[in-house]
């Protein structure tokens, strides 16, 4: 059995590869088919889904959404977008246009602390890509300003630097029904991630079910067994599907690779089976 990835990123987010260049790399490694999911964007699934034939990797329309927990930074992605529904298209936009505020005050606090930055440069650097903290990490090295990506993070972009500004989130309730409208399956993305107790993420899967969530990333790239037992335990409780990824950035996450992550990951093709046939089942 041939194994997918389902959690993937391109240059159109903090990835460093371009869409058709990622299916390319997925065709190099025999995967069957991997699902781009990038953050808050789906401007690189047209590409990807045009090459998909050339290089015979089925790929799945997806995004993935930062959301807000009480102050927990939870992650939700979506699989099987219609990325071309008005209705989604529109919420989507929405959402994105509410970050360039918080975009420009960033650059703003980093003009303050000498870096030659504007909103415009930063643009310009990294066109056609929703801005993450990945991007302005990236600039900072590119141009001599610190000597890695983490230090980067550590003495400007940070959330415990005094440069950064939080940017407007949305629930896991509220994307949940985004990926709904957009004919999608809902996933809690790597939950041991968040390091809540075991309470408190029992709490979290109870509320997104009862949102709406249909599946939970059960094969991740850092896990143990005992997180895999852990959420696979969840999904019984819960009826959820399940799936899994390797949250690949190219070289943005130099020693993690695309399929199976840090060497140990496999995510079988009958778990994208699974998912299909939900799908057929829910559109009937």
């Amino acid at each position: 059995m041939r194994a997918v990835d389902l959690h993937t990123h391109t240059n159109k987010s903090d990835g460093s590869f371009s869409p058709s260049a990622l299916v390319e790399l997925a065709a190099q490694k025999n995967l069957a088919a991997i699902a781009i999911t990038d953050h808050d964007s789906v401007d690189g699934l047209d590409e990807a889904m045009a090459v998909s034939g050339k290089y015979a990797v089925e790929v799945i329309p997806g995004i993935e959404f930062s959301t807000c927990y009480g102050k927990q930074d939870v992650h939700m992605v979506g699989l099987f977008i219609d990325h071309h529904k008005e209705s989604f298209t529109k919420e989507l936009d929405s959402f994105i246009e509410s970050r360039t505020g918080r975009n420009m005050a960033m650059c703003e606090n980093l003009r303050a602390a000498g870096i030659d930055i504007t909103y415009e440069k930063l643009i310009e650097a990294f066109p056609d890509s929703v801005l993450t903290r990945a991007h302005y990490a990236r600039y900072l090295y590119d141009r001599g300003y610190v000597k890695s990506i983490p230090e980067a993070f550590d003495r400007y972009v940070g959330d415990r630097t005094k440069y950064f500004v939080p940017r407007e989130k949305i629930t896991p309730q509220a994307s949940i029904r985004m990926i709904l409208q957009g004919g999608g399956i809902p996933i809690l993305a790597h939950p041991p991630l968040y390091h809540m107790s075991s309470e408190r993420l029992d709490k979290l899967v109870a509320d997104c079910k009862e949102a709406g969530l249909v599946g939970i990333e059960a094969l991740y790239s850092s896990y143990n067994g005992a997180d895999q037992r852990d959420m696979r335990r969840l999904a019984t409780k819960y009826d959820l599907l399940l799936s899994g990824g390797s949250d690949f950035h190219g070289t943005n996450k130099p020693t993690l690779s695309l399929g199976n992550g840090y060497g140990k990951l496999f995510v079988p093709e009958e778990i994208l089976d699974r998912q299909k046939e939900y799908l057929r089942n829910r559109n009937r």
